[in-house]
């Protein structure tokens, strides 16, 4: 599916018009036509509004070849979670986690299912282990 296509489709999804999409992103209904129908790529900072309304991952709306909208859209709201709650640093180590794992897929063995079944454990488990310690070293207030 194209960019257009995907915004549209999600856009309809989700009941707006052109016009409320426009009224939420801050972008022109005119914009929003050319993307849908002429097939024009909106600059990136467009494009992360649109993603952020649509409630997907902007790398879903951009690749011509990602099939699911929610893909990367949780991933992103855990490390906007282990940033708020942690700092850079909790950000950074979460992300490197992420990482590490990703390459275990590399080899294909596990279907999309398990993977999707495998990171979201390991983004709970990261979340509960920092919390965890959080509470254990912290210097307790009286």
């Amino acid at each position: 599916m194209t960019f257009g296509e995907k915004l549209k489709d999600l856009r309809l999804k989700l009941n707006y018009s052109q016009s409320e999409l426009a009224e939420v992103t801050g972008i022109s209904e005119r914009s929003l036509y050319t993307y849908e129908q002429l097939g024009a790529i909106p600059r990136r900072g467009n494009i992360r509004k649109i993603a952020e309304a649509l409630k997907v991952d902007p790398s879903y709306l951009t690749d011509d070849g990602a099939l699911d909208p929610g893909e990367d859209f949780e991933e992103e709201e855990f490390l906007r979670r282990a940033k708020s709650r942690y700092g850079n640093k909790g950000k950074r180590e979460a992300e490197a986690i992420l990482k590490r794992a990703g390459a275990l897929f590399a080899g294909g063995a596990l279907d999309d299912d398990a993977k999707e079944v495998f990171m979201q454990s390991l983004m709970q488990i990261y979340m509960e282990s920092k919390e965890e310690a959080s509470e254990k070293f912290s210097p307790k207030k009286k």
